[in-house]
């Protein structure tokens, strides 16, 4: 029986942070019709709580900055680090369109990058790897470009930047702000920034956030649709194919057939191709204790709460493979209850951290006091060592993150200015455990004082030779990146003067890797390996193109563009 159908568009695409945005946006510069359709009552995904970099070899901003970046050495560095986890075919359609999708992205819409200098590729001693970075960051947007509506239905970040606008070049020096001339450099120019924009009425955001207001004032400006509140339902098959989709509408719409009411299910034709663009299943509990490595919880991921896996499981229903779906995109983090509070602190989620892991004056041990790997090692990999670390009568989950007083004064925290005291919530709940003494800090957190203390001796030998002999913590470029370049080592410094800190750390994640198996053009497959015609997925709801690994900042962001980008230039080729 043929489907009645509510409304109809060329394209639909589920999901609304920058895999579902950059396939609306190139379906409209096809002149094709696109809607996006968005479960939560805000857009912006995952995209608008992340920094907003893409990681995409050989774009011609590298080339603007002379970087030398060429096929051969970016595949060279994929082949070293995701192998051949990944089919060479879906690796080489990015390696060969990611490049086309941001020029035609910056010369045709608002969505436009700027190189970081300096932000390593994760693994930049790996044959062609990048020390100097291959990362692009959205340039800093005025948010007052968009609509009332379009501004107050924006997933923002809520990041403890008390109003200033920082970019991920400025957090660097910020970090150093009390230790290098940089820092403070950066410290003027961003206040400068934040003076200008109070007298000119304009409201500069950066990062993520900055991303996706790009997209949705492209988008807009492409007469491309957006409906929000409105989730997936299932997927609709006819005559062998994805014919479209059916959602539940939690506002009324209007269409073909006169108006849908709130709360009815309606469906949409997409007479050329759907595009799941979803996100994961990070906020759904039984997916990731089905699929994920033990113990796992959602509230350790920072991903938004609309993330319960409905594209992936709509694509399974229909005979789509899976992979990878024991993966997740790690984020070492410290849950903060809301109980502690912490107002513009982030009560309530998860504190990523990035930044924090690579100062010096700090250590991340195990339930019995011991280290057990490089705390300033890449996020992802550092949760994968959380997981690996785990032993008899020594877990790893939570881990404590232990600092002393002077890296307390020297370097920003959790959201904190150098030297500012934590939240009075976070003290009084036990969220952050304070002591005089290494000894004392150890039985607040449940460790023999005396191995607690021979871990901190041992650190504190190797701070003061300048070289971690354990896990060789500060030999990377990546490490010392957000370390202190005043120090010899500048990941390394003794743990001496209290108080003594310790936060409970988790592996947390900012969005799982497994998800629906496509091919180069983006098209879902099924087991055998066949296409099914109509279906297409980008973003966390496929199978990352990086396989088990995070090759560099925004290798999340760059595939999700790339391959919505490839998605819609398949369809609009057949």
């Amino acid at each position: 029986m043929s489907t009645e159908w509510d409304h109809s568009y060329d394209v639909v695409v589920v999901g609304s942070g920058a895999a579902g945005m950059t396939a609306a946006i190139t379906a409209r510069l096809r002149g094709l019709t696109a809607l996006v359709v968005e479960k939560t009552e805000r857009y912006g995904g995952t995209t608008a709580l992340s920094g907003g970099a893409i990681w995409v070899p050989g774009n011609f901003h590298l080339d603007a900055a002379g970087l030398a970046d060429t096929p051969e050495k970016a595949r060279a560095y994929l082949d070293a680090t995701v192998g051949d986890r990944v089919p060479a075919a879906r690796k080489d359609a990015y390696l060969e369109h990611g490049p086309r999708m941001v020029r035609e992205l910056h010369d045709r819409t608002a969505v436009q990058f700027v190189y970081t200098p300096g932000y390593p590729d994760y693994f930049p001693e790996e044959l062609g790897g990048f020390p100097q970075g291959r990362s692009v960051e959205p340039q800093v947007f005025d948010f007052t470009r968009l609509s009332p509506e379009q501004r107050a239905t924006m997933r923002r970040a809520g990041l403890p930047t008390y109003g200033l606008t920082i970019t991920s070049k400025d957090f660097r020096h910020l970090n150093m702000v009390r230790r290098t001339w940089a820092g403070k450099l950066t410290s003027a120019r961003v206040g400068a920034r934040a003076v200008g924009a109070l007298l000119s009425g304009r409201k500069p955001i950066a990062l993520g956030e900055a991303l996706i207001a790009r997209m949705r004032h492209s988008l807009g400006a492409l007469g491309g649709e957006l409906w929000l509140s409105a989730p997936l339902t299932s997927l609709v098959e006819e005559d062998g194919r994805i014919a479209g989709i059916r959602v539940t509408l939690r506002e009324p719409r209007t269409g073909p057939a006169g108006e849908s009411p709130a709360g009815r299910e309606v469906t949409v034709r997409a007479t050329r191709g759907v595009i799941l663009a979803s996100g994961g299943f990070s906020h759904n509990q039984t997916l990731r204790e089905k699929y994920l490595p033990a113990p796992t919880c959602a509230e350790w991921s920072a991903a938004p709460e609309g993330q319960t896996g409905d594209g992936l499981q709509a694509g399974m229903a229909v005979g789509a493979a899976i992979d990878l779906m024991d993966r997740v995109w790690g984020a070492p983090s410290v849950v903060v209850p809301s109980a502690s509070g912490g107002g513009d602190h982030g009560g309530g989620k998860p504190f990523f951290l990035v930044a924090e892991r690579g100062i010096p004056g700090m250590v991340i041990v195990d339930s019995a006091g011991e280290r057990y790997a490089n705390e300033a090692a890449p996020y992802h990999q550092f949760v994968d060592a959380m997981y690996a670390a785990e032993r008899p009568g020594a877990s790893t989950v939570p881990s404590w993150l232990i600092l002393d007083a002077t890296a307390k004064s020297r370097y920003l925290f959790m959201g904190l200015f150098p030297g500012q005291p934590f939240p009075r919530p976070w003290l009084d709940s036990g969220l952050v455990k304070k002591a005089g003494t290494v000894e004392e800090l150890a039985a607040l957190i449940g460790a023999a004082p005396e191995r607690l203390r021979a871990t901190v001796q041992r650190f504190n030998g190797f701070a003061r030779a300048g070289r971690d002999e354990d896990f060789h913590r500060g030999d990377s470029v990546y490490d010392r990146y957000y370390g202190d370049p005043t120090l010899p080592n500048p990941n390394l410094a003794p743990l001496e003067k209290g108080p003594f800190y310790a936060v409970p750390v988790h592996p947390g994640d900012i969005g799982t890797k497994g998800g629906l198996v496509t091919d180069a053009t983006a098209r879902v497959l099924r087991e055998d390996g066949t296409v099914i015609e109509g279906l297409y997925a980008s973003g966390n709801v496929s199978a990352a193109v990086m396989g088990a690994t995070y090759p560099g900042p925004g290798a999340t962001i760059g595939p999700a563009m790339t391959f919505s980008w490839l998605a819609v230039d398949h369809i609009s080729r057949t």
